[in-house]
C-alpha cells in the first residue's frame, strides 16, 4: 500500500514545508504545477530551482508532472469563477463545478496514473505538490482522490501550522 501526500506553498516558508516533508517521511516531491514560480518574495523559495536545490539537501527526490498540470484555459476559467464569488487565489476554499469537469475530462481521465503509481518509493511517501493552502481548492485533490480510488493509494493532506 502506498502513501501519498498532497501539500501546497502557502502559509508555509522555505524551512517549515521541509520540516513538514521530512515529519511526513516524503522521498519524493512530484510538481503538478504548469508554471513552476510563485509570486511574492514571501514563496521565493518555493520557485522551481530554489525548491529543488533545498529539496536535494534535504534528500528528498523530484520530479515535475506537467500532464498533470492546468492549462492555461483551465486556470483562467478557475480565475473567473474566483472573481464572480469575489475570492482571492490565496483565499480559495473549492473549485469551481466546471473547473473540475473539465480537468477530470481533460487532464486526469487522459493521465496515466498507473505509471506514477509504480514509481512511488517504496519506503516512505510522496507528496503531490502545488500552490494553494487547502487541497480542496487545488487540482491536487483531484489527483489524489483518482489515485485513492483506483490505484487504493492512502491519501493524507499536509497543511501549514
Amino acid at each position: 500500500m502506498h502513501r501519498m501526500m498532497t501539500i501546497g506553498v502557502y502559509g508555509f516558508d522555505g524551512e517549515s514545508f521541509l520540516r513538514r516533508l521530512r515529519q511526513a517521511d516524503v522521498r519524493l516531491l512530484l510538481d503538478v504545477r504548469q508554471r513552476r514560480g510563485v509570486r511574492g518574495p514571501e514563496y521565493a523559495w518555493a520557485n522551481s530551482h530554489r525548491l529543488q536545490e533545498a529539496l536535494a539537501e534535504a534528500g528528498i527526490a523530484y520530479e515535475h508532472h506537467p500532464e498533470l498540470a492546468p492549462t492555461t484555459e483551465l486556470r483562467t476559467l478557475q480565475y473567473a469563477e474566483d472573481d464572480r464569488r469575489g475570492v482571492g487565489k490565496r483565499s480559495r476554499r473549492e473549485l469551481a463545478p466546471e473547473y473540475t469537469r473539465r480537468y477530470t475530462t481533460e487532464i486526469l481521465d487522459r493521465a496515466d496514473l498507473a505509471r506514477i503509481v509504480s514509481a512511488l518509493p517504496s519506503s516512505g511517501s510522496a507528496a503531490l505538490f502545488c500552490v494553494e493552502r487547502d487541497p480542496q481548492a487545488c487540482h491536487r485533490s483531484l489527483i489524489a482522490r483518482r489515485l485513492a480510488e483506483r490505484h487504493h493509494v492512502t491519501i493524507e493532506h499536509l497543511r501549514p501550522g
